[in-house]
C-alpha cells in the first residue's frame, strides 16, 4: 500500500533535514528519503572522513538555533576577524562589530548528527529508503539531492554548468599559533594559474585547529593530494606565510571539482500532476571562496517553509504542491541568489585573469575597498545575512 505524505523530501543531507524539521513544525506529514546522492560529492568513499566546514551567517544560525540544532561553541567557532590578501600587495580586513562574530565556522559532521538526532524524535517525519520512495505519494516533492541530483536529471531539468579550471582540496590541520578567531584567505598566481587558500578557525574561541579549502588548478591539486602528510603541511605553511605557525595535518584530504551552476527551472509537475521543487545544491552551485554555499541552501528551505506556512491562514485550502506557492518560492529564491552568485563568480574570474594590468587594478581595488568604511560595513551586512533585517 502506498504511503501518503504532504511533502516528500529526496535527500537527507543538511538542507533536506532542515526542511523536514521546519515542515514538521507545521504539522505537515513529511517523508524524508535517504540515498547516496544526498550525501554530497566531496569524499571518495563511504568510509572517508568528512573534513568539510562551513561558514554560516546570522540568518543560518538563527534558523538552526530555532530548531535546537545549533552546535556547541566548540563546534561553531565565531569569526572575529577576516583577513584577505591579494596576489600582488592587495589586502582587506573585516572586524566583527559585535562579540558574536562575523560568521561561524561550523563542523559539518557535528551539525549533520544534530539534525539527524532531531529528525529521529520528530513524529511527523518518516525516514524512507530509495526503495520505499517508489511507493510513496505526496502533493509536493522537494529535491535536495546535491549537485549530482539523479531526480533532477531524470526530470530533464536544464542545469547550466560552467566548470572552473580548479579543484578544491580540503583537510584539517593543527597550528602551533592559535587562530585567535581569524579566518584567513590568500589569492595567489601559481605556475599553473589561480590558487585560493582559506584557513578557517575551528575548535572554539581558544582553538588551535583550522579547516582548509585550497582551490587550485586540477593538475596542481592532484599533485598536492599525492604528497605525504609532512610535505603537504610544509607546502601549506609556505602558502600561508607561516601566519599560523607550524602546521600538522590531522585528517585525510578530500578533493572535488569546482563549478558555477544553476537550474533554469526550479519547480514543475510530475506526470501524475503532483509538484516538485529544487533546493540547495540541486538548484545552484557557487565557488567556495566566500564559504556561502550552505547559507544559500538553508535560505532556500527557509523561504519555502515560510511560504507554505501561509496555509495556516488565508491559504488553508491550498495543497502544499499548489503552483501559487511554487511560483512565489522560485521567484523569491532566484532573485535572492543572483547577487551572491554573480559576486562570487566575478571575484573568481577577476583574480583568475592573467593580465598584469588587471592584476594591478584588482589589488589596488582591494586596498581602496579596505579604506572605505561605509562600503565595508555594507559588505559585512551582506555576508552576515543581515541585509533583510
Amino acid at each position: 500500500m502506498a504511503q501518503k505524505f504532504d511533502v516528500c523530501i529526496r535527500g537527507d543531507g543538511m538542507v533536506g533535514r532542515t526542511l523536514a524539521l521546519l515542515l514538521a513544525r507545521q504539522r505537515l506529514r513529511v517523508g524524508l528519503v535517504s540515498h547516496d546522492a544526498s550525501k554530497g560529492n566531496h569524499t571518495t568513499s563511504d568510509d572517508a572522513q568528512d573534513v568539510r566546514a562551513y561558514s554560516l551567517n546570522s540568518a543560518s544560525r538563527d534558523l538552526l538555533s530555532e530548531l535546537r540544532c545549533w552546535p556547541s561553541p566548540q563546534h561553531a567557532t565565531p569569526v572575529q576577524h577576516m583577513r584577505v590578501w591579494g596576489d600582488n600587495g592587495g589586502f582587506t580586513h573585516f572586524e566583527s562589530p559585535t562579540p558574536d562574530g562575523l560568521t561561524w565556522i561550523v563542523d559539518v559532521p557535528v551539525l549533520e548528527n544534530q539534525l539527524a538526532e532531531a529528525v529521529r524524535y520528530q513524529a511527523e517525519i518518516t525516514c524512507l529508503t530509495d526503495d520505499d520512495s517508489q511507493t510513496t505519494q505526496a502533493d509536493l516533492t522537494v529535491i535536495c539531492e546535491g549537485r549530482q541530483s539523479v531526480t533532477r536529471t531524470t526530470l530533464g531539468v536544464d542545469f547550466e554548468v560552467m566548470p572552473y579550471q580548479q579543484h578544491a582540496v580540503a583537510a584539517r590541520v593543527r597550528c602551533t599559533t592559535p587562530h585567535r578567531q581569524q579566518a584567513l584567505q590568500w589569492f595567489s598566481q601559481g605556475p599553473e594559474g589561480l590558487e585560493i587558500l582559506a584557513l578557517l578557525p575551528m575548535g572554539g574561541a581558544q582553538g588551535d585547529t583550522a579547516s582548509l579549502v585550497w582551490s587550485q588548478p586540477p593538475a596542481r591539486a592532484q599533485a598536492m593530494l599525492a604528497l605525504d602528510a609532512n610535505a603537504f603541511a610544509q607546502a601549506l605553511e609556505n602558502a600561508s606565510h607561516g601566519v599560523l605557525g607550524q602546521l600538522t595535518l590531522t585528517s585525510e584530504r578530500a578533493m572535488w571539482p569546482l563549478q558555477l551552476a544553476r537550474a533554469q527551472q526550479w519547480t514543475g509537475q510530475f506526470a501524475d500532476g503532483s509538484a516538485w521543487a529544487l533546493a540547495g545544491d540541486a538548484a545552484h552551485n557557487i565557488h567556495p571562496l566566500a564559504g556561502l554555499g550552505l547559507n544559500l541552501g538553508l535560505a532556500d528551505v527557509a523561504e519555502l517553509a515560510q511560504i507554505l506556512k501561509t496555509r495556516d491562514g488565508k491559504d488553508y485550502w491550498r495543497k502544499a504542491g499548489d503552483r501559487y506557492f511554487l511560483r512565489r518560492y522560485e521567484r523569491a529564491r532566484k532573485a535572492g541568489l543572483l547577487p551572491t552568485w554573480a559576486a562570487c563568480d566575478g571575484l573568481q574570474r577577476l583574480f583568475a585573469h592573467p593580465n598584469t594590468s588587471v592584476q594591478a587594478v584588482r589589488n589596488w581595488g582591494m586596498n581602496g575597498f579596505n579604506s572605505l568604511a561605509p562600503v565595508k560595513a555594507w559588505a559585512m551586512q551582506q555576508a552576515m545575512g543581515l541585509e533583510n533585517r
